[in-house]
């Protein structure tokens, strides 16, 4: 008897702990997610320097020891001639620089509000010569999220400033409406771009109450104030406007996007396909096909290259918060069988 009631109460305590863990896991959680936009920290840095620091490291690695105070001497004396050269051109035309964005976009385009500040704070310091890059990544989601994002992207083309969008991986619906607000777009080879539609889809479960004789009442005040609903019974009027509402905002995104790609035939790309990035050239949907790595490389040859993004202030709430959001998502994955005990990916 006293076994048994021992147990009962490890168990209870064992559960109060892991109760509890959840509890403090999810505060962490939760404030982690409320970082405030007055809080966000402006984060730059210099691509030029960092590649060269990798590359000297590399060299360093690979030099046999016997030889690498040579080459320290040798990265000293470069260092002083970078030095020299700068100082000498302070006075003369200004030096191109290259500002680096990165979007990644959600079905809600969560990042719009961010993104619109760093954009600010781009056209304050930017300057006639420079160029900002926005790797953009998106496969599009909500029409009056994604109109705002690309608002924001063409603020850019309003101040004078020269854009170019790098496309790795997908830019396609409202994704692609951003884009194409740059004077020039690069995509990778097997980049998803396109799909120049737009999409609805609501379900219906009106038959299914009605045969539990359950009824719904919609009361509206206004022709259209409500075209289709999930639990009334939709009329053939209202999947009529519904489907005018979706045909005009197709003719928005049209037109938005012929505005920017006047070489485009719209009419022919605007069915809601999807190309890659190779086969996006011919139809004009890009400019030129490439990585943003390849892009950033090449410019660092005769530009400064810069990476601005806000970012909220590592702190110890936040790094716990991550680690406990981290570990909740690899559970989540275990439970379901997606990976296995050692985190690998179930095929």
């Amino acid at each position: 008897m006293n076994e048994w009631i021992a147990e009962i109460g490890t168990f209870v305590v064992q559960t109060t702990i892991v109760m509890l863990l959840i509890g403090i896991g999810l505060l962490l959680m939760a404030r982690t997610k409320q970082d405030k936009e007055s809080d966000l920290k402006l984060h730059i840095e210099p691509l030029n320097e960092q590649r060269r620091r990798r590359g000297r490291r590399l060299r360093l690695t690979a030099t046999l020891p016997g030889a690498r105070k040579k080459l320290l001497k040798a990265f000293r004396n470069e260092d002083k001639k970078r030095h020299k050269a700068q100082k000498a051109n302070q006075d003369s035309t200004h030096e191109p620089r290259v500002w680096v964005l990165d979007f990644h976009g959600d079905l809600k385009a969560s990042q719009t509000e961010r993104f619109g500040q760093e954009v600010s704070a781009i056209i304050d310091v930017a300057v006639e010569n420079d160029e900002v890059v926005i790797r953009l990544e998106s496969a599009g989601g909500l029409v009056h999220a994604y109109g705002l994002a690309a608002a924001q992207l063409d603020r850019l083309r309003t101040a004078g400033l020269t854009t170019t969008v790098c496309i790795d991986k997908v830019a396609a619906s409202g994704g692609y409406l951003m884009a194409c607000t740059a004077q020039h777009i690069k995509a990778a080879p097997f980049a998803v771009i396109g799909s120049i539609g737009v999409v609805a889809q609501v379900p219906n479960i009106h038959r299914l109450l009605k045969r539990h004789d359950i009824d719904v009442e919609l009361l509206t005040a206004g022709k259209y104030k409500r075209t289709l609903t999930v639990l009334g019974e939709n009329t053939e009027e209202g999947k009529a406007k519904f489907l005018e509402d979706l045909e005009n905002t197709h003719h928005l995104f049209k037109s938005y996007v012929a505005e920017r790609r006047p070489g485009m035939d719209i009419e022919t790309i605007a069915t809601g396909e999807i190309w890659y990035g190779s086969e996006a050239l011919p139809q004009l949907l890009v400019d030129s096909v490439g990585t943003s790595e390849a892009y950033l490389v090449e410019r660092m040859t005769e530009a400064r290259v810069f990476t601005v993004k806000l970012e909220p202030p590592k702190t110890v709430t936040r790094k716990l918060g991550l680690a406990v959001s981290e570990g909740v998502e690899k559970a989540a994955l275990k439970a379901l069988g997606l990976i296995d005990a050692a985190g690998w990916q179930r095929r």
